[in-house]
């Protein structure tokens, strides 16, 4: 459909947050709202950048975002608004910009609406995908955040050498599993916590993760990681061994 003054306005689709949640999310504490419509142009003198979404990523963190704020108990990033589309970080292609830095045609990742298309005005938190040689969904993960997290994470901040011991919790999360996999390209012995079996399963055999356990049935948390290194100079003593033999 078209407005006034030749402007081009579309439905836009959007996942709407109903109210704070408690307890776990489910579908039914959100909602898909096909009413709405948007103008495909960015407002006369704003800096501001309209995108066309085409990956949408769902992380961890955002379960926080959807509780009622406490004050006094703030974190470091701000609730989701009830009867709002949910944010979060995704991947788009720019129609329409104010900014500078952006123009149309451009993809980007960062944060924007879980919705077909968003007018994104804290511009600060995109990125320009300068690289398009890969899968665009990579940038929701190893690309993007989780990646960027867990490659300053390790190398910048724990910046490990080969053949130290590195302990992962979490480790089957989105940012625990990359950081478990640069260790092991490091060289590291990399030892990972997660909740489950079926995640130490995961960590041990699609991650490569020298070994891996599930916390929850581990009352003594010293002790397991301190089992698990005399498994590691065993091993190692023996494979001595085996060079000399």
């Amino acid at each position: 459909m078209a407005s006034g003054g030749g402007v081009e306005e579309v439905s836009n689709k959007q996942v709407i947050l109903k109210d704070y949640v408690s307890g776990f999310p489910k579908e039914s504490d959100m909602c898909l709202n096909t009413s709405g419509t948007i103008k495909l142009k960015v407002p006369e003198g704003s800096n501001a950048v309209l995108v066309k979404n085409l990956y949408l990523s769902c992380d961890p963190y955002m379960r926080g975002r959807m509780k009622q704020p406490i004050p006094g108990n703030e974190t470091y990033i701000e609730p989701f608004k009830p009867g709002s589309p949910i944010v979060g970080y995704g991947v788009a292609k720019v129609l329409d910009s104010g900014h500078p830095d952006f123009k149309k045609g451009d993809l980007i990742w960062g944060i924007t609406g879980w919705e077909e298309y968003s007018l994104i005005t804290e511009t600060q938190t995109l990125f320009k995908i300068h690289h398009t040689d890969v899968p665009f969904s990579y940038y929701t993960g190893l690309l993007g955040m989780p990646g960027m997290t867990a490659y300053a994470g390790f190398y910048e901040i724990c910046s490990p050498k080969k053949g130290e011991h590195v302990f992962i919790s979490a480790a089957s999360g989105a940012v625990g599993q990359l950081v478990g996999q640069f260790a092991k390209l490091l060289g590291c012995y990399v030892v990972g916590s997660a909740g489950s079996k079926e995640k130490v399963d995961l960590l041990k055999n699609k991650f490569g993760f020298n070994e891996a356990f599930n916390y929850k049935e581990e009352p003594d948390l010293h002790a397991a990681l301190k089992r698990l290194v005399v498994i590691y100079a065993v091993i190692n003593i023996c494979n001595y061994h085996m060079r000399l033999d």
